[in-house]
């Protein structure tokens, strides 16, 4: 992992009310890296936001936030503490920082998630289990540009 950037929101934070499925429709039907993603708020003590996965992703963990996803739409298959389980709307799931998770098979498109990470989750904080399996610019559409 590369090492921590300094603090800067991904949103200027100045919204409050948000239609999750409005943010979901714009979010591209393809994409070259993993995910892309959409903040509905960046502080340094907790962030929300929506992201879609859009091919396999590898197991992998984050070294600075805990995570708490609460699925939107689609289906995949969710790999965590060494057990798959599929992950359909109306799911929630939480695991602490470093905790190894992935999506091995996305079954339904969109599939699109609902994420509160505390504290916020840096957009370079990815580590992947194998480092052949990606970093942080093949993980998220906004780091790789």
């Amino acid at each position: 992992m590369n090492s921590p950037l300094e603090f800067e929101p991904q949103t200027d934070n100045s919204r409050q009310i948000f239609d999750v499925f409005l943010e979901m429709a714009k979010l591209p039907d393809m994409s070259e890296t993993m995910l892309q993603d959409v903040y509905f708020s960046d502080f340094e003590s907790a962030s929300s936001r929506i992201f879609r996965i859009y091919r396999h992703l590898p197991l992998h963990y984050h070294e600075d936030c805990d995570e708490h996803l609460y699925v939107v739409s689609g289906e995949a298959i969710f790999h965590l503490n060494g057990t798959e389980s599929i992950a359909k709307p109306g799911m929630f799931v939480r695991f602490p920082r470093k905790q190894v998770h992935g999506f091995p098979r996305v079954l339904i498109h969109p599939f699109v998630i609902l994420a509160i990470d505390v504290p916020r989750r840096r957009p370079d904080d990815i580590v992947f289990v194998n480092p052949e399996d990606g970093d942080a610019k093949s993980f998220m559409g906004r780091n790789a540009t």
